[in-house]
């Protein structure tokens, strides 16, 4: 998969992102010379976590025909100490469903273990940047 980024032409930082047949924007805040037209890369860094959280509940709940009818997430974002390496990000999950206690204790586990979640606190990431 490539993910291809470019300069839109209606912003300052303003970027089209293409990723497969799907385009979405990207901008900076007004306060670093943005306009604030589109969710910045943190927003979609943050973003990411919650959807993938969000997508493992609902399939683990289907296949394990647990009532779980939707998950709605927030997320609250302290990049306050991000210059020393602490990025923290708290999460907040709403199990809707006819669910009992201890499936709900269960589904906060397998929350934990969503792919992006592990990316984001287990996984050392390489990134190999080649300029043209």
């Amino acid at each position: 998969m490539t993910i291809h980024l470019e300069k839109n032409e209606t912003g300052r930082y303003r970027q089209t992102i293409r990723i497969d047949q799907h385009s979405i924007f990207s901008d900076a805040a007004v306060a670093l010379g943005g306009e604030d037209s589109a969710p910045d890369p943190h927003d979609f860094y943050d973003a990411s976590l919650a959807a993938c959280k969000a997508m493992t509940l609902l399939m683990y709940a289907q296949r394990k025909k647990i009532a779980l009818t939707s998950v709605d997430i927030d997320i609250e974002r302290d990049n306050s100490r991000e210059g020393k390496g602490i990025y923290v990000l708290n999460v907040s999950l709403t199990l809707n469903g006819d669910l009992t206690d201890e499936q709900r204790q269960s589904l906060g586990v397998i929350a934990d273990k969503c792919p992006i979640h592990k990316l984001m606190t287990s996984v050392s990431t390489e990134i190999n940047t080649l300029v043209r």
